[in-house]
């Protein structure tokens, strides 16, 4: 394990000595081939024993859809996860932390609540004092959270998972700490949070980045329109559509034979870099949408407050005072883009409490038949849709029709 985080620093270290232009293009995109493949060896998980995602980890996944809160220690994620879904994401006892450890006020008022600190004298406080309900606190100190909490909203009638993984630190990437547990349960999500403090939101914001861009998750980021294929004889084949300012065929040559690769035809349908074919040849990398919350705006001045607010991606909370957390979940359904679809047995109204719930890339008819049940095919004739992805109300469609948010769906099936 030494021997390869070496090999990593060095590399890295002689990437950022390395000036960059188009001389150095053709060294520079060995380097990041290297660099994928060393990270990539880092970062799998054993093949024998002790692998897996670790205790705390194997989070279950439920519901429509997955939201990952990421964020360095003590900035909100706990509380955030707490505000929106009423979760508790509690401290884990260690001899040398600051631990609070909280009862319920909702007990008999004949019942003490006890605060224990640790290293100071022991309070007790009735029930009656704290007040009826039960009563939630997230400690402010750092690496509150252990293990990866989850917690379940639901929101315009769709069941969306959040979980609050424990605070990333830098070098999660090369295996530090628990980042490979941490990055790999994100990697699992359909949308990534990165909770930021309002104080040093450019600094967190940076190193996120970077750790779990070095894990294979790209943020806000599609695809790169590339082909890839491999051969067995021919040599490499470079192409390209558009005027490329990047990659040229010496540089495409050297990134395949660190891989071993020495026939494929590769196109460029894009202004496509080193990194870009390095994901396509990887094969295994993620893209993901991903909002800032930038955490604690209430220690910021509004003049501040503004500029964060217009840029891309952001948006501004207190969880602790639970300011914008409603525009905060307009923004999470916005980025997951979620369809809703109402079914309407026959003869009957449409069911307007319980939608179906289908992702933006896959919301056919059928999938809708296959989220119901996956037999619902086997007896499908057609579809009768009511709403905007249809001109006529209702109108008659197949299988393949796309459907759209909020459209109503009568399936009828074969006598």
């Amino acid at each position: 394990m030494a021997t390869v985080m070496q090999k990593i620093k060095d590399i890295e270290d002689e990437m950022a000595k390395t000036q960059k232009n188009k001389a150095t293009a053709h060294h520079l995109g060995l380097l990041k081939a290297k660099l994928a493949k060393l990270r990539r060896d880092l970062l799998a998980p054993p093949s024998k024993g002790g692998g897996g995602a670790g205790e705390g980890f194997d989070v279950t996944k439920s519901g429509d859809a997955r939201v990952g809160l990421v964020g360095f220690p003590s900035v909100g994620k706990s509380t955030l996860l707490n505000k929106l879904t009423g979760t508790f994401s509690e401290a884990e006892l260690g001899d040398n932390d600051l631990c609070l450890v909280l009862g319920w006020a909702a007990l008999a008022p004949s019942y003490t609540l006890t605060f224990v600190w640790v290293g100071l004298n022991l309070v007790g406080l009735g029930a009656t004092t704290l007040g009826l309900g039960p009563q939630r606190y997230v400690a402010s100190y750092e690496f509150t959270t252990l293990t990866c909490i989850p917690g379940v909203i639901v929101y315009r009638g769709a069941k969306i998972q959040l979980l609050d993984l424990p605070g990333i630190i830098e070098g999660a990437k090369d295996g530090k700490g628990r980042g490979r547990q941490v990055i790999s349960t994100a990697r699992t999500c359909n949308c990534i949070l990165i909770v930021l403090d309002a104080i040093k939101p450019i600094t967190h914001k940076r190193l996120i980045e970077k750790e779990l861009e070095g894990f294979g998750i790209r943020l806000n980021k599609e695809p790169p329109n590339l082909s890839f294929r491999k051969k067995e004889k021919g040599g490499i084949n470079f192409t390209s559509t558009v005027a490329n300012t990047h990659l040229d065929l010496e540089t495409v040559k050297a990134i395949c034979s660190e891989y071993r690769i020495h026939n494929a035809d590769v196109n460029l349908r894009c202004d496509a870099t080193a990194d870009d074919l390095i994901d396509v040849i990887e094969g295994s990398r993620i893209y993901m949408p991903c909002i800032y919350a930038v955490n604690k705006i209430d220690q910021i001045t509004l003049e501040e407050l503004e500029i964060l607010d217009k840029l891309p991606h952001y948006c501004p909370v207190s969880a602790h005072l639970e300011w914008n957390l409603d525009g905060l979940l307009d923004k999470i359904w916005e980025y997951l883009a979620l369809t809703r679809i109402y079914t309407k047995p026959k003869g009957m109204n449409p069911d307007y409490e319980d939608p179906v719930i289908l992702s933006s890339k896959k919301k056919t008819v059928e999938d809708f038949c296959e989220r119901i049940h996956k037999d619902m095919l086997k007896q499908f004739k057609f579809a009768l849709v009511w709403g905007s992805s249809v001109k006529h109300k209702p109108q008659r469609v197949g299988k393949e029709h796309e459907l759209e948010d909020e459209d109503v769906v009568q399936i009828i099936k074969k006598v």
